[in-house]
């Protein structure tokens, strides 16, 4: 007969919080929300630690370079995704990790011979505003000049006109050697009056550029997550296939963390992943796993050496694996379940092994009650696909703006790896759906948002840290009436209402 749980399967939507004591000190400004990303053992740090308690799905349509280097600059951590080629993801960590300190390696370049309309197209397609002119068109080809948008008009140039008539030239630009340090390029940058300089080596072949506003932006961005050589930390996706293959090229190009990713953790296919990377590099990989939702899956993943658990199978908004397949539990169950099993390991081992809540955030304050049910950190999927750092485009509907979003089950996707049973290699039938989301602009200013909403309920909560947080957290489950209680109702709201009320 089969097993069942005595208790039903909750969600975070189910639950409030209860207020808590509250002292003077307890402030938003004062609220820490720091925690650990990999796993230590007791009277220890861990090696890779957190400023906020973010990170972003594994998926085609939310984690690129661009929302990698983003979410660093915020205190987080992008897993880049791994559902495309080893060489294509080990450019894409190579490429976040040489945001180092400021230095940026061009990311649209062109050869003199080329056009406005290819001028055009490169910002389009990366958008970016500085364009670098070499001699062979490549980010480290000799320096010929720069093309910015002060250089032509597009109203009054013809597309064909070439990028050498109207480039800035190479005689009139400031420039560095490869020698110059961070102080000393801002130092020139000032001086000059420049928002960009470019750093060039002995023969005159670029490096970096590096520009005025990234100055700013490290002024502005106090809990930017940075390795000990001030490059981003930066995550990135493997699977149970390749492992092999991508996580070497992955680890040589600079990743700092990897996750498996799957939609089902508790097999031997993670175990035997966990088995060669630990063979191959001890503990110096970090390396999450996942997903499960009880405790018995927890207990494998720990003991098959996983840095980090993931948890939840289902609760994701483009996931339709509980419709297809009757496999989940409800997100608010699972976490707690999960948690109860990371703290008696830890009571038992000494080691503590973060855990990460995947799935289920519908609404801000579902962060603050998955952190108070024990989550270390959280993966997010459609809150990043909303932002204009994720790699999808954003597309006019109705009068309003979207952001295209697909699961890593859809047929669009075709991450069969991430379902993988050891059978062929293609999606048998889709377990994720393909989707838009409103867009709501830059990620800096959403994430801002969500985490003032973060540390206010943790102060109503009397708590100061996550740590404390879920020690003193009261959480109260609630009925369906309750939950309509909670919104606007009997009311008529001015934004919905048909004319004016006198």
């Amino acid at each position: 007969m089969a097993y069942y749980f005595t208790e039903t399967s909750h969600t975070f939507n189910e639950y409030l919080l209860v207020p808590g004591y509250s002292s003077s000190e307890c402030i938003p400004a004062n609220v820490s929300l720091k925690t650990p990303l990999v796993k230590f053992k007791r009277g220890e740090e861990p090696a890779i630690s957190m400023n906020i308690p973010m990170t972003s799905a594994i998926m085609q349509s939310v984690s690129g370079d661009r929302l990698a280097v983003a979410l660093a600059r915020e205190g987080g951590v992008s897993f880049i995704y791994g559902s495309q080629s080893i060489e294509d993801e080990a450019a894409m960590v190579a490429k976040a990790k040489a945001y180092k300190a400021g230095f940026v390696v061009s990311g649209s370049n062109i050869t003199p011979d080329g056009t406005l309309a290819d001028i055009l197209a490169l910002k389009e397609k990366n958008g970016y505003s500085t364009v670098a002119v070499t001699s062979d068109g490549t980010e480290s080809g000799k320096l010929l000049g720069i093309v910015t948008g002060r250089d032509y008009r597009v109203s009054r140039m013809d597309p064909a006109t070439k990028v050498s008539e109207f480039m800035t030239p190479l005689s009139s630009l400031v420039v560095a050697g490869a020698d110059t340090t961070l102080k000393q390029a801002n130092d020139i940058i000032w001086d000059n009056k420049l928002n960009s300089l470019p750093i060039v080596d002995n023969n005159g072949n670029l490096k970096y550029f590096v520009f005025r506003k990234d100055y700013d932006a490290h002024k502005s961005n106090p809990n930017e997550l940075l390795d000990d050589q001030k490059r981003y930390v930066i995550g990135a996706g493997i699977n149970t296939r390749d492992y092999a293959e991508r996580v070497p090229a992955l680890v040589n190009a600079g990743a700092d963390v990897l996750c498996i990713d799957s939609s089902e953790g508790f097999s031997e296919w993670q175990a035997l992943t966990l088995k060669f990377i630990r063979e191959k590099y001890g503990d110096t990989v970090k390396v999450g796993a996942g997903n499960v939702v009880d405790r018995d899956g927890f207990m494998f993943l720990a003991e098959a050496g996983a840095d980090f658990i993931k948890v939840g199978i289902g609760g994701g908004s483009i996931c339709i694996t509980r419709e297809t397949k009757g496999i989940g539990r409800g997100q608010a169950t699972a976490l707690i379940d999960v948690c109860a099993a990371r703290d008696e390991y830890f009571e038992k081992t000494g080691v503590y092994i973060p855990v990460c809540s995947d799935g289920g955030i519908v609404h801000d304050h579902h962060m603050t009650l998955a952190l108070a049910m024990g989550a270390d950190f959280l993966m997010l999927g459609r809150y990043f696909a909303r932002f204009d750092e994720s790699p999808t485009n954003r597309i006019a509907m109705n009068g309003n703006y979207y952001k295209e979003y697909w699961g890593e089950g859809s047929n669009r996707a075709r991450n069969w790896q991430r379902y993988d049973l050891g059978g062929d290699k293609k999606l048998s039938f889709e377990e994720g759906v393909d989707s838009y989301v409103p867009y709501a602009g830059p990620l800096k200013d959403n994430v801002n948002l969500s985490l003032s909403k973060v540390k206010s309920t943790m102060c109503n909560c009397g708590a100061l840290s996550l740590p404390e947080l879920r020690e003193k957290a009261k959480l109260t489950l609630v009925s369906a009436t309750s939950i309509i209680e909670g919104g606007a109702h009997d009311v008529i709201r001015k934004e919905t209402s048909v004319g004016t009320i006198k």
